[in-house]
This record gives structure tokens, sequence and C-alpha cells, in this order.
């Protein structure tokens, strides 16, 4: 096999395992096999041997432990190394690509880390006298202020947590603002087919009808069958742009028009926002709200379940509903305004969304991110990922199918559909087949209007020999899905767990461990 431009060599499954199909051990090399920890040890036993002491009473009352406590007893150095050999089975960015469409895994600089952990960032409480925590609260104040800048917009909400939570935020603001015209009776919120799956669950959850607006042939917006649904009943339409189809809504700014001159307002959704940031204001297109995910554009710590950030950007003609509360700046002076005031901004807010602030940590590296690239910088990052996303693209459209390919260049991810693999293959077998070449799968069966969708985001931090040696990856296993390969039904084989069945994971979910019966009872 020839070496490519980036000088990565593929290799073939078979020459990697010599013949040898498997080890005494289960270990692969350096890649220890691991039991569960019930399995290491047992309850009977202990790493630390304490005497019977004599206690004549405790302080605990009722909650005393009645029985033991079931745990295994292992010794400091097992206990270390079934926690390290279980962390050495994770995949992060810290150790290769992660290839997901639409959530935006990329490096988060150990800059942002440093500031984040600042005693006085780190450290604060919510309930802190205001005086004590002015840095935090200026430094709450300044990013404020730069996501207002850089979105065109005329105020934000800091305290949504995460890009849902951004969304429910928008829509209560939406739905405050036409009470506070006598429209309450508005109950409809339009949603394209090429939103996020989010936004009408969050339409829902807000009390609204939701129906969709189909897509063109080319991945966008049916402009005209939005225009033809307005009326008098719709309260506004939440749309995600760029799309999950990769591609910019080039017709925004006609939609929102429309919208207003309809009587309704427009929530952006803004979880793709790395793609235009620093090139496109959102506020220049006619967007009322728009939530940015911190921990996506601005480079938090993203996934886990935690911990994200999703700041709402407002138009004028929302802020008077946003929530509180919000850092304003008096005199030399930050305070923290926790009260509507008449006359002034949020005159109708809605409320709160939590009982703080937000989140500090998250605050912290996004400002950190937004200061050190600088305006330059940031617009940058949004070009690379672009490039990034369409180098994929074109490299693998003669391989994979891109059902979108013909509308011209994506935004900052790539999408391709299982057209064209053999029969009774999908895209499962595609990604099963990339993590035995040593990548996380990207995103599966996402956007739904595109069957077998495989949805790649490869983002602005990713090399051109980091691309270069996935795309040879992916087109491998492609090219084996296509010629029908069995083992491909089966992978992945250099995995810790062979493939599992999802379904029933997901289902029937076994999360306690049970100690196996008896060998000479299971004979029986």
């Amino acid at each position: 096999m020839s070496i490519n431009q980036s000088g990565w060599r593929p290799t073939s499954p078979e020459a990697n395992t010599g013949g040898v199909s498997a080890s005494v051990t289960g270990n692969k090399a350096l890649m220890l096999e691991e039991a569960l920890i019930f399995e290491i040890g047992d309850a009977k036993t202990t790493g630390v041997d304490f005497g019977e002491g004599d206690v004549a009473h405790d302080m605990l009352g009722t909650l005393t432990r009645k029985a033991p406590i079931g745990l295994p007893g292992l010794s400091e150095p097992e206990t270390v190394r079934h926690y390290t050999r279980l962390s050495r089975q994770n995949y992060g960015i810290d150790l290769g690509f992660f290839p997901l469409g639409s959530c935006t895994m990329k490096h988060n600089p150990r800059l942002n880390e440093k500031m984040a952990r600042l005693p006085g960032f780190a450290d604060v409480h919510p309930l802190q006298p205001v005086d004590t925590v002015q840095g935090a609260l200026e430094v709450i104040h300044q990013l404020a202020h730069w996501l207002v800048t850089l979105t065109g917009m005329t105020s934000v909400a800091m305290s949504p947590k995460a890009g849902a939570h951004g969304e429910l935020c928008g829509v209560l603001a939406i739905r405050a603002a036409l009470e506070a015209k006598g429209e309450g009776h508005r109950k409809i919120i339009l949603v394209p087919e090429s939103a996020h799956g989010t936004n009408p669950a969050t339409a829902a959850f807000a009390g609204y009808s939701v129906e969709d607006i189909p897509a063109t042939a080319e991945g966008r917006v049916d402009t005209a069958a939005l225009k033809a649904r307005l009326g008098p009943d719709v309260a506004g339409v939440m749309i995600t742009n760029p799309n999950t189809c990769g591609l910019f809504e080039r017709d925004m700014r006609e939609i929102s028009d429309a919208v207003h001159a309809a009587g309704g307002y427009v929530y952006c959704d803004g979880a793709n926002f790395n793609a235009i940031v620093g090139r496109v204001r959102p506020g220049d297109l006619g967007i009322d709200a728009m939530h940015i995910n911190l921990h996506k554009t601005f480079s938090t710590p993203h996934g886990g379940g935690g911990p994200g950030s999703g700041p709402v950007v407002f138009s004028a003609a929302l802020t008077p509903y946003a929530p509180l509360p919000f850092v304003e700046k008096q005199g030399d002076t930050f305070v923290l305004v926790e009260e509507e005031t008449a006359g002034e901004h949020h005159a109708g807010s809605f409320g709160r969304m939590v009982a703080f602030h937000g989140q500090m940590g998250m605050f912290t590296r996004a400002l950190t991110y937004i200061l050190s690239h600088g305006a330059d910088g940031l617009r940058q990052v949004s070009e690379d990922a672009v490039l990034n996303a369409n180098y994929i693209l074109r490299s693998l459209d003669d391989t994979l199918d891109a059902p979108f390919g013909p509308s011209g260049p994506c935004m900052h991810e790539a999408l391709f559909s299982d057209s064209g693999l053999a029969a009774g293959f999908s895209t499962i077998d595609i990604a099963k087949g990339l993590i035995d070449e040593g990548f996380h799968p990207m995103t599966m069966y996402f956007p739904l209007v595109v069957h077998g969708a495989m949805l790649v985001e490869p983002t602005e931090t990713e090399s051109k020999a980091a691309l270069d040696q996935f795309i040879a990856a992916l087109r491998s296993v492609a090219e084996r899905a296509k010629a029908g390969d069995p083992s491909l039904k089966t992978a992945p084989h250099f995995a810790p767990r062979a493939r599992l069945d999802e379904t029933l994971a997901a289902r029937k979910p076994v999360l306690v461990w049970k100690e196996p019966a008896p060998l000479a009872e299971a004979a029986e």
C-alpha cells in the first residue's frame, strides 16, 4: 500500500495480529483487560486490617449502617490499577480526532483551564456579598459584552446552563412578549426538518404545538412552504443555522422578515455558531433570540453530561422580556440586577431560569478563549472549521454518497449517507469498522432527513495530517462495506469489547452486579 501525502501508511487488520487470535490473559499488548471491581476482590476481605473497636454509641442515629456495605476489599495498588486501566479504555479529545457532527468536539486550550482554576473563580460562592466577587462579576459582564458584539444583538441572558436550556429561555421570552401584546392565542411554533431535534421538544415543553416545515431537495428550508403556513396562530419559528445538513440557510433574512410581518418571532439554534463566528452576525439576519453553546463555540469541556453553558442573546424586541438576573456596571461597581425595573431593561421579564447566575467556570474559559484569539483569531476559527469540513467532503464524495454535495460547499460539518453500500450493510457497520481503525465514530443516523446519515465535524483544531489519516480509514472501511466484507459485520475486533446489542443494552440495561452462583450449584 502506498504512503499518502501525510506520510501515514494504512495497514490491513491482518497485519497487526501475526496470526495470533487471542492471548491467555485477554490482554492486547499494553491494552490490559480489566474485570469488574466486584470480580477482582470480594466483600469478605479488605485491603486494610482494623480491630473490632468498642463503640458504645455513635452520632449517626438511624443512619447507622445495619448490614455490610457489599463492596469488595482491594489493596491500594489493586484499586489504583483498576481505575487507571479503565481510564485507558476511554476515548477523548486528548487521544485523537473526534468526528462527531453537531457536537463540535474540539481541543480545549490548557490556558482556559488554568484561568478557570484560579481561586478567585474556582472557589467563589453564589451567595457571597457582591463586593467580594467583583472580579467574577466583571468576567460575566465582559463576556456578555463580547457575546452581544459578536452576534450583533442587543442583550444577553447568561444564566441558561446549556443548549436546550437556552432554547427554553428564548421560547419563554417569545411567549412573554406575545402575552404582553395580548397575543397569547398564538400557539404554533414552526420547526424546519433541518433543525436540531431539541427544537420541537423545547417548543412542546413550553406549551406550543409544533408543525414541521419541509426541506428542499438541496437540504435547506422550503421558504415558500414556511411563508404559506404563517398566520395569526403562529408564535414563531425555531430554525437552526447553519442547519443540521451542514448548510447555511441563505434565505435567513427573507424568512425573518416574513415571520416578523406575520407577527411572530424568530428563534435561531446557535449550536453551530462555530461555523460563522466572526463572519456572520445573527442580529443582521433578523434573529430575535439565539442560544450560544459556550461548550462548543468557545472551546470549554463538552460531553459526559456537562458542564455546559448556553447564554441567549436577544434582539431589542425581546430584551424587555429576558430572564433575570444580569450583571450591570453602576459607576465603578458591578452589581447583580435581580428584579425587573419599570422603564428599564427587562421590565417585562418572565422570571428566572435557575437559582443563581450561570456556570462561572464556563464563563471564565469562554472569555479566556475570546481574548486570547482576538477578532482575527475568531474569524480564522470559523474559516478553518469550514475548510476542514469541505476537505473531508470532497476527499470522500467519490467513495461515500454525499446527498447535498451538489448543493455546493458545506459549512463546518460534512454529511454522508449509507447509499451504495452492499446489501445488508449500513451506517452502523461503517461506525464499528472505524473503531478498529482507532477512531471514535461520527454522528450516526442524524439528521433524520437523510437515510443512514453520517455527520462528520472535523473542527478547526485538526491538522491536515490528522484529517488525511481519518479520510484514509473511513475510505478503507467504506470500500469494505461496498464490497460486502463479512468481517465488517462483526467489527470491532480490536476493541476491549466486541459489538454489543445496543438496543437491548438501552432497553434492558444491567445496572446491578450479582454474584454468580457457585459452580457446583450452577451444574445442578
